[in-house]
């Protein structure tokens, strides 16, 4: 990775690599069970650590437990400065379906668990992964209690929060120190913005989860969008490299957690590191996608302020 465009920002007590990589994708179909090529798997790993990256990004749901284990297998023992970051507040059943577990003691134990499959003592991070149209409410206050604790007693060095809207922000700061928040944002979604300038003006790392565009429809416009194209073509770059280096242009404290479990696409990810945007080039990206954000995101927007949620 280039250092000179791509750079470093502080991740609790680490310095990491603005791109770095996400593991979810390591997992089987739907991140349920065991992958379809495990050798692949443990390969991409390494190559991502080959290659510069020190941010890695997983779950113990993701599996359950499965990408940990990659993880573990793949790295042990692990590199120094290797930041390592999970979520809590999901887990899985037996079905695959994706249920909440996010009472103060399920979050402490799932804490634990991330531990021993990744086989560490501490992680960098944990983040609260709060469910859509969740209040920030004293619930929230005592979910954050739990990692609070985790955090005194060293299992965790920071407390991140996911999903979450600004008022989620503002709460969780008064309760403790946030290092990082994981929002969906890219360039076709960019609500609640408040959030990313709320860290931005804070120093708190932001790092955006599906940053090349979900659902796929959204992918999808992103990568037809003739300015996008454009611009790829005057970078000597693939549209999602140029929709990665948008995100990195936008705000020094975005870090990137990209995932693959394919090594070309891994490549093609990390070298979105080197792409430098120009400023007309941002405002260029920013201009083509603004109308699309504006009926479908603005009802989201309005559908989760009379539900409490922002």
């Amino acid at each position: 990775m280039n250092s000179s465009t791509s750079g470093r920002y502080r991740l609790a007590d680490k310095v990491v690599w603005r791109v770095g990589y996400g593991a979810m994708q390591l997992a089987g179909e739907g991140v349920f069970g065991p992958p379809r090529d495990r050798d692949k798997a443990i390969a991409v790993l390494r190559a991502a650590v080959d290659a510069g990256v020190d941010h890695i990004d997983t779950a113990q749901y993701y599996g359950p437990a499965v990408v940990n284990e990659l993880i573990r297998e793949a790295l042990f023992p692990y590199p120094d400065g290797l930041a390592l970051v999970s979520k809590v507040g999901v887990r899985r059943d037996e079905f695959g379906a994706v249920l909440p577990h996010d009472d103060p003691d399920q979050l402490r134990a799932d804490i634990e668990d991330n531990l021993t499959t990744l086989g560490v003592e501490h992680l960098t991070a944990v983040n609260l992964r709060v469910p859509d149209n969740a209040g920030a409410d004293q619930r929230f206050v005592d979910q954050l209690g739990a990692l609070v604790t985790a955090r005194d007693e060293g299992l965790i060095t920071g407390i991140g929060i996911s999903n979450v809207t600004h008022r989620h922000l503002l709460t969780a700061l008064e309760v403790t120190e946030i290092v990082c928040v994981q929002n969906v944002y890219h360039l076709a979604h960019r609500y609640p913005d408040s959030v990313l300038k709320e860290c931005t003006a804070r120093g708190i790392a932001f790092v955006p989860f599906s940053p090349l565009g979900w659902p796929k429809k959204a992918r999808d416009a992103i990568r037809t969008e003739p300015v996008v194209i454009g611009i790829a073509a005057r970078h000597d770059a693939t549209p999602a490299q140029i929709a990665l280096a948008w995100l990195l242009a936008i705000a020094d404290n975005v870090l990137l957690i990209p995932g693959t479990s394919r090594p070309s696409h891994l490549a093609e990810n990390l070298a979105a590191g080197s792409v430098s945007l120009q400023d007309d080039d941002v405002a260029s990206l920013n201009t083509a996608f603004g109308e699309s954000l504006g009926v479908e995101e603005r009802e989201t927007h309005r559908v989760r302020r009379q539900n409490g949620a922002l």
